[in-house]
């Protein structure tokens, strides 16, 4: 399985939680870090869209298929920033994988941005 980097064409942040002490008060700051920013192949999930009603609020979920070269450490406590050419970055949490392609040749994610309106 190998990946061509024409293959490759859309750029990704992919970010870790961290959780730091602030120095004055000694309270919790909770923050994404980057981990990486590579490219990818990034496909849409058929059905593309999904709306559910949940408390009063319409949640949109958009399932998609993220494609790379081999990274390590790569675990499934972060997200997957899709950066937006054009258009705002869409944030996504990693709901499955990384899932080894080949020998090492590449890594596959399944990620679901969520967008929350109404209340």
């Amino acid at each position: 399985m190998l990946i061509k980097a024409e293959q490759l064409d859309k750029q990704i942040r992919i970010e870790r939680f961290t959780e730091t002490r602030d120095p004055d008060y000694n309270t919790p700051i909770k923050t994404w870090e980057t981990f990486a920013e590579v490219w990818a192949q990034v496909q849409d999930v058929l059905p593309s869209k999904a709306e559910t009603l949940q408390e009063g609020v319409e949640v949109t979920e958009r399932p998609s298929r993220v494609r790379m070269r081999w990274l390590p450490g790569i675990a499934p406590d972060m997200r997957v920033v899709i950066v937006g050419v054009g258009e705002p970055d869409r944030i996504t949490e990693i709901v499955a994988g990384p899932a080894e392609l080949g020998r090492r040749e590449g890594i596959e994610l399944q990620v679901k941005a969520f967008n929350r309106q109404g209340a």
